[in-house]
């Protein structure tokens, strides 16, 4: 029997670096409802929910007939608005997409997807990642993983530490992030950890309490609008972008 698979795209209109961000137009759509339809467009994924406390980014989906849980308002992460609206997925692999990224490739979606599917290790937890240079900025959070794609570390500084040998490239933390029901209440029932408090990066508390997380490696290249530059970038990408005439 298929794994039923949800979607589930945390927003908010709260943003600290850029307020407002979900409901910035790109190309006459919100940014949260480029991301919503574009999850949509999955081959693996059966629902698609934005999870938010906002009454105007309810608005504009429903707009656009994409479906909403209400949450309450707030929350230290996305992946705790996901945990909590996630109670009626008790048999679902979740899929958690970042409401901030307007260009989320559904190849990447449900190449994550197939990646914890068929993973002999049984994750709990499964991030994208892409390799990127080690002189990015301090917004990107860098992986390191081990032979088997487990996580070892996150972090938003350059590391490893060239002590020897110089490395140019390490794996960047994408927006796709793929939960099995009991690893994503593991994550929420834990207290937030010193580490994940440190460098404000929300998965630290997954590998401070031994959950099995691990990275699925993509080529696909993706673009938040976190910040201003950001949203010009991904304005004028979206120009160019193949799924843009599909929804």
């Amino acid at each position: 029997m298929k794994k039923k698979i949800v979607g589930l795209i945390p927003s908010r209109l709260e943003s600290e670096r850029l307020p407002g961000k979900a409901l910035l137009e790109i190309d006459g759509y919100p940014i949260i409802v480029h991301t919503a339809k574009r999850a949509m467009l999955s081959k693996m994924i059966d629902e698609v929910y934005v999870c938010t406390d906002s009454k105007e980014i309810i608005d504009a989906c429903r707009k656009h007939d994409i479906p909403t849980i209400r949450s309450k308002k707030f929350f230290i992460n996305g992946t705790e608005r996901i945990a909590n609206s996630a109670s009626k997925f008790k048999n679902y692999l979740i899929v958690g997409i970042l409401g901030d990224e307007p260009l989320v490739d559904p190849d990447t979606i449900d190449k994550v997807i197939n990646f914890h599917l068929k993973n002999k290790h049984k994750p709990e937890i499964v991030i994208s990642t892409r390799a990127m240079s080690q002189d990015s900025s301090e917004n990107n959070v860098r992986v390191l993983s081990s032979k088997s794609n487990r996580i070892m570390y996150l972090s938003r500084a350059k590391i490893p530490y060239n002590y020897k040998n110089s490395i140019n490239f390490v794996d960047k933390h994408l927006s796709v992030i793929t939960f099995s029901y009991i690893g994503l209440m593991k994550y929420k029932n834990f207290k937030p950890s010193p580490l994940e408090l440190t460098e404000d990066i929300m998965l630290l508390r997954a590998l401070e309490n031994d959950m099995k997380v691990f990275s699925c490696k993509i080529k696909e290249k993706s673009f938040s609008a976190d910040v201003s530059d950001d949203y010009l970038k991904t304005t004028i990408a979206m120009s160019n972008d193949p799924y843009r005439n599909k929804y």
